[in-house]
C-alpha cells in the first residue's frame, strides 16, 4: 500500500534532479490541458446546450411574428369594414391606415432577424467546437501523453524535452484513437449529474501513462489496465489531489508563478510517482499469483 508522502517525496526528489526541463514540459501541458479543457469536461457548454437555446429563440422570434401577422390581419379586416360601410363618392371613403405602419412591420423584421441570427450563432458555435474537438483529438491529447512520458521517464533518468513528441512518432492513430474514447466517455458520464463523471475521470487516470509505455495496445486493454489499476485507489488519488490546494492557493498569491516554476511540475511529478507506485504494486501481486499457483503445481505446498 502507498502513502500520500511517500509518493509526494519521490515526485518532489525526481522533479528537483531535472528542475528546468520539468518546468517547461508542466508549462506546455498546463497550456494544453487549459486549450482543450473545454472538451475535456471544464464546464463549458455542450453544443445540445447552444443548440438548444438557439432554438429556444426562434420559437420566440416564431411566435413574435406570428402575434404580428394576426394584428395586421386585423388591421386589415377593419380597412374592409370600413370600405363596405362608406360612400361610393371617393371623398367620403376616409381610411384610417396610419397605425399599420413601421411599428407592425418593424416588429415582423426584428423577429426574422432574430430567428436567422440564432440560426447562424448555431451553426458558427457548430464549426467551432467541431474545430477545437480536432485539434483537441489530434494535437493536444497526443502532446499530453508525451508531457506524462517524459514525467515517468524521468523518475529513472533525467529524461529529455524531446519526450513531448512521442505520441505523434509511435502509434499516433492509436493515441489519438484511445484517448479520444477517453474524453468522450468521460463527457458522457458527467451529464449524469457530474459525479460519475468524476469517478470516470479517476478511473482513466492511468492511461495516458499505459499508452506512454504501449502506444500500439488495444483500446479495450488500455482502459482494462487503467480500470484495475485504480480499482480501490480512487479515493486516494482524490485525496492525493486535494493535498496540494495549499499550494493552489499560494499559487493564486503570486499571479500564478508559483505554479509555473513548482507547483505544476511537482504535481505532474507525483502523479507520474503514483502510476509507478501502483504500475509495481500490480507486478508485485502478479508475481505472488504466479509463485503460488507454481508452489501448488509442483505439490510443494
Amino acid at each position: 500500500m502507498w502513502s500520500r508522502a511517500e509518493v509526494k517525496k519521490k515526485g518532489q526528489q525526481t522533479f528537483n534532479k531535472n528542475y528546468w526541463k520539468c518546468v517547461l514540459v508542466a508549462l506546455i501541458i498546463g497550456l494544453v490541458s487549459g486549450g482543450s479543457s473545454g472538451y475535456t469536461g471544464s464546464g463549458a457548454a455542450s453544443p445540445s446546450a447552444l443548440v438548444g437555446s438557439s432554438t429556444e429563440d426562434s420559437s420566440v422570434a416564431i411566435s413574435e411574428l406570428s402575434d404580428d401577422m394576426d394584428e395586421l390581419s386585423e388591421d386589415l379586416d377593419e380597412i374592409a369594414e370600413e370600405i363596405d360601410s362608406a360612400d361610393k363618392d371617393d371623398d367620403s371613403i376616409v381610411i384610417n391606415i396610419d397605425h399599420i405602419g413601421d411599428k407592425k412591420i418593424g416588429g415582423a423584421g426584428r423577429a426574422i432577424a432574430a430567428a436567422l441570427l440564432g440560426i447562424a450563432f448555431m451553426l458558427v458555435f457548430l464549426v467551432i467546437f467541431a474545430i477545437v474537438l480536432l485539434i483537441d483529438a489530434f494535437i493536444f491529447n497526443p502532446l499530453e501523453l508525451g508531457c506524462d512520458r517524459f514525467f515517468y521517464k524521468n523518475l529513472d533518468e533525467q529524461a529529455e524535452v524531446s519526450e513531448i513528441a512521442y505520441g505523434f512518432d509511435h502509434g499516433y492513430k492509436n493515441v489519438v484513437k484511445v484517448m479520444f474514447a477517453r474524453d468522450i466517455y468521460t463527457v458522457l458520464w458527467s451529464l449524469l449529474f457530474i459525479i460519475p463523471g468524476i469517478v470516470k475521470a479517476y478511473e482513466y487516470r492511468m492511461i495516458p501513462y499505459i499508452l506512454a509505455e504501449n502506444p500500439d495496445m488495444d483500446k479495450d486493454e488500455v482502459f482494462t489496465r487503467s480500470k484495475e489499476m485504480m480499482m480501490g485507489q480512487k479515493w486516494k488519488t482524490f485525496v492525493l489531489d486535494l493535498s496540494f490546494i495549499g499550494w493552489n492557493i499560494l499559487s493564486l498569491f503570486t499571479v500564478g508563478l508559483l505554479g509555473i516554476f513548482y507547483v505544476g511540475p511537482y504535481k505532474r511529478a507525483t502523479r507520474a510517482a503514483l502510476y509507478d507506485t501502483l504500475k509495481n504494486d500490480g507486478i508485485d501481486i502478479t508475481e505472488v499469483i504466479e509463485d503460488t499457483a507454481d508452489t501448488v503445481v509442483s505439490g510443494e505446498f
